[in-house]
């Protein structure tokens, strides 16, 4: 009889179905980190989304044997400590590769077409006044013919390049990995910046990419381009991001992410109202699709550890 608790399971707005062996499935909303011992405790499976699972913490549940991520990145686990006490560690792979791409592209039109400042315009009654039949107050730009440049080619970024083809954009990347794939123009991280008109970021945070993108690597841009962050927030300096935007130094930003979430206040970006700037609140990831095939891999996951045959294992 395996005992699984699902540490935040209000995180996922999905219909999770019953692993098929022996078990009892205990349910948590949220948990703050101070409850998550004593949630733990005669655990063998802890199912978490974003609730963090310490070293300090995991040295008390001698019974814990997996922890399933319901999601991709493994930043809030304690990796190290797991694979010290033989804890296996699997996530969630490739589930969003429809509603992360699609997001991200709803960034990029909102910002390249000024959506946000034309809808200002109208509900001030400005087009009402208007002398012509439209506004043309703010510039509007196409992405046909211009270059779109992604950082980190794995999956999720090459949906994003294919949705650029479709719009007619040239496609660049950066990537640890030869790219070998026509039509994709490899470059180093400088070079892509420095040449691209949108910049979409889709690599996972490491103590390696935190901070990628910062004073220095902004000033590289064009002072056209658009940076889209649809994958973590700790890859971008958010107040060197704060400080271009006033300054008019890029021309925009997308962000689906902050460096932490919910966030705390007094984070720079939260403080923006910029026409140029748009956040969402962490949702790229969350159409109903995404979270329902995301649920069915969960199971899975935990079906195959309990089977001794372990998938997308990280740890």
């Amino acid at each position: 009889m395996q005992k699984i608790v699902f540490l935040d399971r209000d995180s996922l707005q999905a219909r999770v179905r019953a692993p098929g062996f022996a078990h009892e499935w205990q349910d948590h909303g949220g948990t703050r980190e101070g409850e998550v011992v004593e949630r733990l405790l005669g655990a063998t499976v802890a199912v978490t989304n974003k609730v963090p699972l310490r070293a300090a913490s995991l040295e008390r549940l001698p019974d814990l044997k997996m922890v399933a991520i319901a999601a991709t990145g493994t930043d809030n686990v304690d990796l190290d400590a797991c694979r010290a006490r033989g804890i296996v560690v699997s996530n969630i792979r490739d589930y969003s590769l429809v509603s992360v791409p699609e997001h991200c592209f709803a960034l990029l039109l909102a910002l390249r077409r000024n959506l946000r400042a034309y809808m200002a315009d109208v509900e001030a009654g400005r087009w009402e006044q208007s002398s012509r039949f439209c506004l043309l107050d703010h510039p509007i730009g196409d992405l046909a013919g211009s270059r779109l440049g992604i950082v980190g080619y794995g999956a999720l970024g090459h949906k994003v390049a294919q949705l650029g083809r479709a719009f007619g954009m040239e496609i660049a990347a950066t990537s640890r990995s030869p790219i070998l794939e026509d039509g994709v123009v490899q470059l180093p991280l400088d070079e892509l910046l420095a040449t691209s008109d949108v910049v979409s970021l889709h690599l996972p945070l490491t103590d390696q990419t935190r901070h990628l993108v910062g004073a220095r690597e902004l000033g590289l841009m064009k002072k056209t381009a658009l940076l889209i962050n649809t994958a973590r927030g700790g890859l971008v300096d958010e107040a060197a991001l704060a400080a271009a935007l006033k300054a008019n130094a890029i021309g925009g930003a997308g962000f689906d992410v902050l460096s932490k979430e919910p966030p705390l206040p007094g984070n720079p970006l939260l403080a923006l109202r910029l026409p140029n700037f748009i956040l969402t609140p962490h949702v790229a990831w969350a159409s109903a699709g995404a979270m329902q095939i995301l649920a069915d891999m969960l199971v899975d996951n935990i079906e195959a550890w309990a089977s001794g045959a372990p998938r997308n294992v990280v740890a």
